[in-house]
């Protein structure tokens, strides 16, 4: 039974390396690619202020984190639901570096070492449409995601609608998207590969009355070319 974890962030600021710490986590579970409802939705006081242009992205005051757990108060739990679970992130660096940095911060692993694979998103999606913009907004409206209710950003309902658009993302991956020739790039995150060695066409054979059209139709361009057409060479030779 293959398990996943649609996982999403919200935090202080940019920067995990500059001291920006996590401030929520939602977490989405699929069990053969069906939502479950074990989801984990958890918000933390992170022991400092959120950038004045990360509350406008987010809205979770300073105030309402003050009585929130630290993140090294509730790791346990944390690294419990995620075990051996595929983790699929949009923008994956961006999440994987904060949760290695929170990791750091009380003594643990890296965040890989918990979990069976980190697939990207963003990174599937740059693939499948290059050249287009590949945000999670832009990415609902174009396989049909109801973001009406994101005025501002938080890490469940972010999780819920990337669970949604991996689902279109990946419709027919059992013929297409091979785990095993996934590519791992930077930060160790996995990227699915594109094979089509497993797909057939079907193979559409014209009726007597199109090859005869198709006849005719040859016939009148070596007669208006004065029999020098290629393909009446190539028979004569």
């Amino acid at each position: 039974m293959t398990r996943q974890i649609v996982l999403d962030t919200e935090t202080t600021g940019l920067s995990a390396e500059g001291g920006d710490r996590i401030i929520e986590l939602g977490c989405v579970e699929l069990l053969n690619r069906k939502l479950t409802g074990n989801n984990l939705h958890l918000y933390f006081n992170p022991g400092r202020d959120s950038h004045e242009d990360a509350l406008k992205v987010h809205g979770i005051s300073n105030e309402f984190l003050k009585d929130k757990p630290k993140f090294a108060e509730v790791v346990d739990d944390i690294l419990q639901y995620l075990q051996g679970a595929e983790i699929i992130i949009h923008n994956a660096a961006f999440d994987v570096g904060f949760l290695n940095k929170e990791l750091e911060l009380v003594g643990r692993p890296a965040f890989r070492t918990y979990v069976e694979s980190v697939t990207d998103t963003l990174a599937m999606a740059k693939e499948m449409y290059p050249g287009k913009r590949n945000s999670l907004d832009a990415l609902c409206d174009r396989l049909g995601v109801d973001n009406s209710g994101r005025t501002l950003h938080g890490a469940l309902l972010d999780a819920e609608l990337l669970a949604d658009v991996y689902i279109n993302l990946t419709r027919g991956q059992d013929a297409l998207l091979m785990a095993d020739d996934a590519q791992e790039g930077a930060d160790g995150v996995k990227v699915a590969a594109i094979d089509l060695r497993g797909l057939v066409l079907p193979v559409l054979r014209a009726s007597e009355q199109e090859q005869a059209a198709h006849a005719e139709v040859l016939t009148q361009i070596d007669k208006a070319s004065g029999g020098k057409t290629i393909w009446r060479t190539s028979q004569q030779a």
